[in-house]
């Protein structure tokens, strides 16, 4: 199923046909009281949700994508949890050019272990990106992410997918310089999710998608997952020795080779295989 959250926080299912509005799912979920859990409760709750949105969808209003406001998927992960140089060309980039790497020390992944973004940098492809700090370079970076469907704490490799509820395409996008990654990558904006949630029982192999961007037309970056350092599997089970992933929890898992910079006016179009595409739009903050 392919499930999105659209305009005014209402939710939906993604067919060729449109977005059917299943809004009445919601129902499903539990009422949560102060203080509020830490984790997203539609992601904890889905299989209700999407057993209630299966019944609805015979007789639900569709709705043009192109009419739709796309919001982040997942409206409150209690970690945004990223993979740093997780591709050997970009590791091979990022080391060749001093305008990326700043004199910062890159490690390889095994060395550099995950950092966390702000969730306060999250957003849906509709609300597009606004730059701040333009008088430095801000890149593209464009990932796989991986939506954690139920608690995980020390998830040997051969369990991890177990623990997914799905994927979705991911935009992290990174003022260069020499501070902290977390802290030039939390920005407002500055994580992209969407263009919806593809759940883990319709995608159930991430290891060989093919992805890429283009920014007003030109592709930048063209990778395929099967060229992760640490796949899928591999990076849940890193996180989940480090922290307790909870559901909504979001780990993005890396971008390849061919960052570069974008500009207030651009367009970027990111698409993956077994997802689809999602334009957003670059704006000056």
């Amino acid at each position: 199923m392919r499930l999105c959250r659209f305009d005014d926080n209402r939710l939906g299912v993604v067919t060729d046909a449109g977005v059917h509005d299943v809004t009445d799912a919601l129902r499903a979920l539990p009422a949560y009281t102060y203080p509020l859990p830490n984790f997203d409760p539609l992601i904890a709750n889905l299989a209700a949700v999407r057993k209630a949105a299966e019944e609805l969808l015979p007789r639900a209003p569709v709705i043009a994508l192109d009419k739709v406001r796309l919001l982040s998927p997942v409206a409150n992960p209690g970690k945004v949890v990223a993979a740093p140089v997780n591709y050997k060309k970009h590791l091979e980039e990022v080391l060749a050019q001093k305008e990326i790497h700043h004199g910062n020390l890159i490690n390889e992944i095994h060395r550099a272990g995950l950092f966390l973004k702000a969730t306060s940098s999250l957003v849906g492809p509709s609300a597009g990106v606004a730059l701040i700090h333009t008088d430095r370079r801000n890149d593209h970076e464009v990932e796989l992410t991986i939506v954690i469907g139920k608690t995980a704490r020390n998830v040997p490799v051969a369990d991890a997918l177990k623990y997914v509820a799905g994927y979705c395409i991911g935009l992290d996008i990174t003022i260069r310089g020499p501070e902290e990654r977390s802290f030039r990558k939390s920005p407002d904006s500055y994580t992209v999710l969407g263009p919806w949630l593809v759940t883990s029982d319709e995608l159930t192999d991430p290891s060989r998608l093919g992805f890429s961007i283009t920014v007003n037309g030109e592709t930048r970056q063209e990778a395929n997952t099967d060229d992760l350092v640490l796949g899928v599997a591999e990076l849940i089970a890193l996180a989940s020795s480090f922290y307790t992933l909870h559901p909504g929890d979001v780990i993005m898992t890396g971008t390849p080779q061919g960052v570069s910079p974008i500009k207030a006016g651009d367009i970027m179009r990111a698409s993956m295989d077994g997802i689809g595409q999602m334009e957003v739009a670059v704006r000056a903050g």
